[in-house]
């Protein structure tokens, strides 16, 4: 019997489910190679929450809803490891290692729990302290090795850090210890491809985030990572990024520089390019980066003026689209990759724009899940309106 198109991505999606469930991890060369070629596939998830949902939507009989949770699942994503013991971190790692491996694709993956992480806010969690956090993050990295592996090591890390929320002086530089000794620990994996928090373009000044990447151990990894879970524009991003990188080799070979000397964000674009090309020379070697675009295909929200005591623009803002697909293929010498960090679906946290809660006033005073949680109505209205239009991505399964 014939069968539609439609049909069939929704059913792919189930045979190749459990045709590789069962396969064998290859052997991969030694060697180290921390490179990103345009030819990289990243890791799908065969068995991610979209593709949960698209199978639950089939049950339900509501085959729109499958076949938009099935494109959705096509794509590749991060995995967040985010507690545990360092017994179950090592085994959670190595098992995905495993499944990336089986489809000769490269995994990213999200290392989440340092101690105080997100200012004890929505994603409040992390660590007991900086002996538990080492070790946690040697198992982490004990588990990686045999393929490249993109870690993005701990969002809100660097630009979220115990200084930014009433911290003291010693929890602040715990905190960038913590990050250097990850960075050390994760890069003598040699086929680790680390990248650390530089926030997003409407967060830190150019040059105060380049100065923290700096002393975070960024010269050490492989670069630094920008708009996890929120929404700014591909365009904002790759010139903050060029910025950022610009003032990070000023600023490591300028005797006397500071990061307020840099050109920032906020200054005309001509003015910024024209003091990065009398400080910076154009052949210097500069820090790469990639960025997250599960959710910027619509950029950042506006929340309208006066109605909401604290909008929080970055917290399950309405009506947004996933980005730009996965890919290696920039066109841009210093983004190694545009990513999906943020999983799209999954809940920033129950928001409430600094009302007394506990609903969300722009959902109609519904309760946001819980961080982390899935939450179908928002998956599906990212796929609605993604930009460009999402289509299924045959490439995933060879």
């Amino acid at each position: 019997m014939h069968r539609s198109p439609s049909v069939w991505r929704v059913g792919l999606v189930g045979a190749v489910v459990v045709a590789m469930s069962g396969a064998a991890a290859p052997a991969f060369a030694s060697g180290t190679d921390r490179t990103l070629p345009a030819s990289t596939h990243f890791y799908v998830d065969l068995h991610s929450k979209a593709a949960q949902q698209a199978v639950a939507d089939l049950k339900a009989h509501d085959l729109t809803g499958a076949l938009a949770m099935a494109d959705l699942a096509s794509y590749p994503g991060a995995t967040w490891f985010t507690a545990g013991t360092p017994a179950d971190v090592h085994a959670s790692v190595a098992t995905l290692e495993g499944k990336a491996a089986a489809q000769h694709q490269v995994p990213v993956i999200v290392a989440y729990d340092v101690p105080g992480r997100d200012c004890s806010q929505y994603s409040a969690g992390g660590a007991q302290g900086t002996a538990d956090y080492a070790a946690w993050i040697d198992a982490f990295a004990s588990a990686l090795g045999r393929q490249k592996t993109v870690v993005i090591l701990e969002p809100d890390g660097v630009a979220l850090s115990p200084d930014q929320c009433g911290g003291t002086p010693e929890q602040q530089s715990d905190r960038v210890a913590q990050l250097n000794a990850a960075v050390t620990r994760l890069e003598a994996q040699p086929k680790a491809i680390v990248y650390l928090d530089a926030g997003h373009s409407a967060w830190h000044a150019v040059g105060d985030i380049a100065q923290r990447l700096i002393d975070a151990g960024v010269t050490r990894a492989q670069g630094f990572f920008l708009n996890v879970s929120n929404y700014r524009t591909d365009a904002d991003l790759a010139r903050y990024g060029k910025e950022v990188s610009q003032c990070i080799w000023y600023l490591r070979n300028t005797a006397g520089a500071s990061g307020n000397d840099c050109a920032n964000q906020y200054w005309p674009p001509a003015d910024a390019d024209a003091w990065y090309a009398a400080h910076v020379p154009a052949n210097a070697v500069l820090t790469h980066f990639v960025y997250d675009t599960s959710r910027n295909g619509q950029g950042a929200w506006t929340p309208p003026a006066g109605v909401y005591p604290d909008p929080q623009d970055w917290c399950n803002p309405p009506a947004r689209g996933l980005g730009a697909r996965p890919t290696a293929d920039t066109g841009n010498a210093l983004v190694d990759a545009l990513l999906w960090v943020k999983v799209p679906g999954e809940s920033d946290g129950s928001c409430t724009r600094g009302t007394a809660g506990p609903g969300d006033p722009v959902y109609g005073g519904a309760v946001d899940p819980a961080a982390g949680v899935w939450w179908p109505a928002q998956a599906l209205s990212l796929v609605n309106l993604a930009s460009p239009a999402l289509t299924f991505n045959w490439h995933a399964f060879g």
